[in-house]
């Protein structure tokens, strides 16, 4: 009986002072973006000289030291149909928006933050619908070419939530693919390919279902990394949690399923100006969200994809003026104490550093 009691008594010791597995060790984020909307509501339909672009959104490049408040800057829109034709007009060139010139890209680059231009928005998927429709490959290979004349990366912003044209999507990729091969270490902007996918699994589910399954793997990457986009307004701290939370989770009991997607290949989306109201996301960042919600975006922990802990950073909607109404964030309403102070709390690296691939 002794002995059985002191060969309990020696199990529950070792029990006791056995380590505890430690929790995932956060991740800095590598991504602090905005994407901008120019002067007239996401058009970039004029051509803008550098001087006044600059006197409007001196902020993006300079929080107060010099350093830059974001470490990527993505132009948005591109209409598809009219990339397609390669339309030229009073607001477009070629197929490209007039405002989206080579001075503008270089006044980011130049400080070291990345340019991509951003194809579709909510507005234009009836044009991507149509342009997919027509020739999806022939699409992808205008995106490349425009990709290597801007020296920039491409984003796709298809928001068709009932039946998306996947194939010709696929067909849109592998065309941009063909010209811009992944490139893992970063180094080259023009093969950076991005998707923007819903806040959370529940919309664009068709889209994410394809996207996640083969184009954000990280065994076999064909896109760089997805955009878990802003919802209908500002979340709270749990919702915008519990939305990403979603996308690391997948939906096993939808038919068929969505894949959990790995923390690594996705950044979390929030409104930095959003109607009549200036964000703390803009002027002020102990009461924003990038900060409630960074100590959980930092460890979120893979549960089914991938094997790093931290989704990739932030991504904010959206710069200058996104709407014909409402705030915008140029002076007075500029970011520094919200995104720019975040870029300081948050070490974001300047120019962006190769992102991690597991």
């Amino acid at each position: 009986m002794r002995r059985l009691l002191a060969f309990v008594l020696a199990v529950a010791v070792g029990m006791l002072a056995a380590p505890v597995p430690a929790q995932a060790a956060g991740t800095p984020p590598q991504i602090y973006g905005a994407w901008h909307c120019s002067d007239d509501a996401c058009i970039w339909g004029t051509v803008r000289t550098v001087a006044e672009f600059d006197s409007k959104n001196h902020w993006l490049i300079d929080r107060g030291d010099g350093r830059p408040s974001v470490n990527l800057v993505v132009l948005s829109f591109v209409e598809p149909l009219k990339l397609l034709h390669q339309t030229t007009d009073t607001a477009t060139l070629n197929g490209v928006p007039r405002g989206m010139t080579p001075e503008i890209v270089n006044y980011f680059t130049s400080r070291g933050v990345r340019v991509m231009l951003s194809i579709g928005g909510i507005t234009y998927t009836d044009e991507w619908d149509a342009a997919l429709a027509e020739n999806g490959t022939l699409l992808g290979q205008r995106a490349a070419a425009v990709a290597t004349q801007l020296g920039v990366g491409i984003e796709i912003d298809y928001e068709q939530n009932s039946n998306p044209n996947l194939s010709q999507l696929q067909n849109f990729i592998t065309a941009y693919r063909a010209v811009h091969p992944y490139n893992a270490a970063g180094t080259d902007p023009t093969a950076r390919l991005t998707i923007d996918t819903a806040a959370g699994d529940r919309w664009l589910i068709d889209i994410n279902r394809k996207a996640t399954a083969d184009w954000l793997r990280t065994d076999t990457p064909v896109l760089d990394y997805a955009n878990a986009m802003v919802p209908a307004r500002q979340p709270s701290t749990s919702s915008a949690i519990a939305n990403w939370q979603e996308h690391l989770d997948g939906k096993p009991t939808y038919s068929p399923p969505v894949l959990p997607l790995a923390p690594a290949k996705f950044t979390g989306g929030l409104y930095v100006a959003e109607g009549s109201k200036v964000r703390p996301e803009c002027t002020n960042f102990a009461g924003s969200l990038q900060n409630s919600t960074g100590s959980w975006l930092t460890a979120a922990a893979p549960n089914g994809a991938g094997t790093t802990a931290g989704l990739l950073g932030y991504m904010f909607w959206a710069a200058e003026k996104p709407s014909t109404r409402g705030v915008t964030t140029q002076p007075p309403n500029t970011c520094e104490g919200g995104m720019g102070a975040g870029a300081t709390f948050y070490a974001i690296p300047i120019p962006m550093p190769a992102l991690r691939q597991s």
